[in-house]
């Protein structure tokens, strides 16, 4: 799976918090979204457009079991790449049907406005014609996303109705 989207780069340490805020609970689906990143960044969710992609440093995603990944998808992010990804959030992120690919040193390679092309599963990510190469995401995963998420996916498999 290839994603090919406008940067948009965060720092450290991104928790889940950031990316759903205490005032989504309260929130219809509808308006949870123009919340994100509003502590930290204000008004950057008013600025996304369909396919960009998130980058950022190391420990994206910590935090607690908050849905988070569901306002990145909703705001139209294509995937998230990090230095490094909290487990809970990466898994969450692939159930979902968000990509998000660990990637060691990515924050500094890419620069916020690039525009980035991922390879998922070749593990290369390259951005002003340079390329990083990383860790591919496993197989397994890539069909998880490749159906929408891991609920299309048990459909598809005849797991579910």
């Amino acid at each position: 799976m290839k994603l090919v989207g406008r940067a948009w780069v965060f720092g450290d340490n991104i928790n889940t918090d950031l990316l759903y805020p205490a005032a989504c609970f309260r929130l219809p689906a509808t308006e949870r979204p123009a919340l994100t990143m509003s502590a930290n960044r204000p008004g950057w969710s008013g600025q996304v457009r369909p396919g960009d992609l998130l980058v950022a440093g190391p420990n994206f995603g910590t935090g607690s079991s908050r849905p988070a990944a569901d306002n990145l998808k909703a705001l139209g992010i294509a995937g998230v790449v990090a230095d490094s990804i909290n487990g809970l959030f990466f898994r969450t992120a692939i159930n979902t049907g968000l990509p998000a690919l660990e990637a060691p040193g990515v924050r500094a390679f890419v620069r916020e406005g690039a525009v980035v092309e991922v390879d998922l599963d070749a593990g290369t990510i390259r951005a002003d014609e340079r390329e990083l190469a990383v860790k591919p995401l496993p197989a397994f995963l890539s069909r998880i996303l490749a159906d929408g998420g891991l609920i299309p996916r048990l459909r598809k498999e005849g797991y579910i109705d």
